[in-house]
This record gives structure tokens, sequence and C-alpha cells, in this order.
């Protein structure tokens, strides 16, 4: 194997796959990225058995040929070469890097040992803007379950009808909903549960990928998103996501309209003052003056109370929140505006878009 690339592509390609190889003391393999001249083309691999990033450099092939050395080192070293061609040459079980001024020298492991990563057999076929599918991506993920005690809640749940996709994210205490328009879809129904590291990947290379457009397909156990030069391959989790339309409040006493930035510093205030391992924050809505009161209390602090206008209609009413939680919901609305709306303060309360109707968050009250 001999091969020529620019520094800057090797080593954005290299950044791109190395995220997943991690240290694997039962499988060092893993540890690797799988470096494959063939057709004209290089391609950098790597993969956890979980989840596989295939990576396209540009780069000329003079010899084809594959192996494999360890992903962080190789990462690493490429991204502190100056930005000049990179010569890359397989002799027996070394590869040696050239640049100018630098001869360098890996041991490696043949590319027989690497595992394969899995041709994803589609069933169903989506094309949907990158910018649009990593801000939705934001919008949800930090409502994800953690516990692995309930897999059907520790990813996110994708669903596709019509020409729309939505992602939803639940710990069962809190829900963010989002619903995005799709460039492609095939035509029907199809319901996908993406584990939370595999989300948290694609993100990653969303933030710098330069494709306009992602393709995402899929069947019953695996999920492909294809860009211009990058694939990313999942395994899905199985079983029911919750039937969480019902858990969803459809009707409310009080509803407000608010500055989502100055909530989001009234809130922090007032969390200053929240009692020691506990985030307990009590919301006041006044519709007669048209104020939000927030206020939180520690007996070894002291307490504190904000307000701030808002345009609000129905009943006096109150509720106590997770101010974690609340402010989750609030720091990814990009709206000036939003809407906050509650029935009692035993039930779930509701954040959403003012202008548009494609963004949810419930949020279950602390009950006292």
């Amino acid at each position: 194997m001999r091969i020529i690339c620019t520094q800057e592509n090797l080593s954005h390609g290299l950044q791109l796959v190395s995220h997943i190889a991690s240290k694997n003391i039962s499988l060092p393999i893993l540890n690797n990225v799988l470096i494959k001249a063939e057709k004209g083309r290089v391609s950098l691999l790597t993969t956890n058995l979980e989840i596989g990033i295939i990576c396209q450099v540009r780069g000329k092939v003079e010899q084809e040929g594959q192996f494999t050395v360890q992903a962080k080192t190789l990462s690493d070293y490429i991204s502190l070469l100056p930005k000049e061609n990179v010569n890359l040459e397989l002799n027996e079980q070394n590869l040696k890097i050239e640049c100018r001024n630098s001869r360098t020298v890996m041991k490696g492991v043949e590319a027989s040992e690497f595992p394969l990563i899995p041709e994803v057999e589609t069933k169903n076929n989506y094309q949907i803007k990158t910018s649009l599918l990593k801000d939705a991506l934001l919008s949800v993920v930090f409502a994800v379950a953690i516990d692995e005690t309930r897999p059907e809640i520790s990813g996110v749940y994708f669903k596709f009808e019509g020409d729309s996709l939505v992602v939803v994210a639940t710990d069962s205490y809190r829900l963010a909903e989002k619903h995005i328009k799709l460039e492609k879809n095939a035509g029907q129904k199809f319901e996908i549960i993406i584990p939370l590291r595999t989300i948290q990947e694609l993100i990653r290379i969303l933030s710098s990928e330069e494709a306009d457009s992602v393709t995402i397909s899929s069947n019953e156990n695996q999920i492909l998103f294809s860009f211009d030069e990058t694939k990313i391959t999942s395994r899905v989790i199985e079983g029911q996501y919750p039937d969480y339309q019902q858990i969803i409040p459809k009707e409310h006493r009080t509803r407000a309209v608010i500055d989502t930035k100055e909530f989001i510093n009234t809130i922090k205030r007032a969390s200053l003052f929240c009692k020691p391992g506990g985030n307990d924050i009590l919301i006041k809505l006044d519709p007669e003056g048209n104020k939000i009161f927030v206020s939180a209390a520690n007996l070894q602090i002291g307490e504190s109370e904000a307000n701030q206008e808002a345009v609000i209609e129905g009943e006096e009413n109150s509720i106590i929140f997770n101010y974690r939680f609340l402010l989750d919901g609030l720091q990814n609305i990009n709206e000036e505006e939003c809407i906050f709306e509650m029935n009692t303060s035993t039930n779930p309360g509701l954040l959403k878009l003012k202008n548009k109707d494609t963004q949810s968050y419930i949020i279950m009250p602390i009950k006292q």
C-alpha cells in the first residue's frame, strides 16, 4: 500500500473516525483505524462493534492495500504535521509516514483482523437537511435516559411519517419532541430507536460536515447515515418506545408568553438559593399582574424571589420544578419568546414555541 494525501484532508478524516476507537483491553484491534486504498480511493474505518464510521479521504493511490494502526496516535501525529502532502507506505508490518522534515514508522496489525462493518440492507431511505437534523437532535438528546435498565428510553426515538420526521427523547421525568421536514421520504411510516452514543457521535460529525443533506437508510436492526464522504452505521435498540403522546397535556388552565432569555436568567438567579441536595424552584403565574414569580429558599444561605413581565391568560397558578430540567428545555428554544402552559401543580408543564407547533418540552413537577 502506498498513498499520498494532503495533511488537511487526512487529519480531518482521522478526527472524524478516531473518536469511537477507544482503548479496548479485551479486543485491542478496536483501538485501530483501518486504512484502505483501493480503486483509486482512500478510506478510513473505525468501529466499536456497535457503531461503525467510514470516511473517504481525497488522495492519490499509488499502490493498493490495507492496514491498521492505532487510531488516536495516528490522528494526533498527523494533526501536528505541516500542511503539506503526507506519504503513507506499508512496509511489511509497519506503516511508514513521511512529510517534509519528518519520517515516522508505526507498528500495526494486519487488516484481516479488523472487524467487518456490515452493509446495511436498507428498506427505507429518507433525505433531510444536515442543519435541520443537527438542530433537532440537539433539541432532544439531553432528555435521553441514562438508565440501561430501561433500554427502550436509553436512545432517541425516530418516527418517519409522510414528509416529516419526529425525534423524541425522555427519561420519564421530562420529554423533548421535535418535528422536522424531510427533503425525500420513502412514502411509508417507520419507527426506530437509536442508541445515545450513536446520536452523540452523529451530532459531533454533523457539526463538522459541509454536506447540505444527509441520507438516512434503515431496516429493523441497523441504521445508516450517509454524507458526501462519510457514513455512520449503528445497531438500533430493540423494543417498543412508550406511547408518549398520552402524557402530552391536551388542556391548560394557565398560559404564559415569556421572554425566553429573561426567564432563563431569572431561573438561574433563584437557583443559587435552592435547598442543599435539591433543585426545587417555585414558579407562580399571576394573570392579573401579568407577571411570573420565581423563588427558592435555603435555610443556610437565604431566599430569593424574582419576577418578570409576561402575557398570562387563565387562572392564578403555581408549580414546583427541578430547575435544571427546566433550564434544559428553555436553553434549547431558539426563539425570543416561548409559551408555557400548565394545568395544576401535580400535572406536567408544557414549554413550546410561540409561532410554530414543531417543538415541545414536557416536564414533570416536583410534588410536595
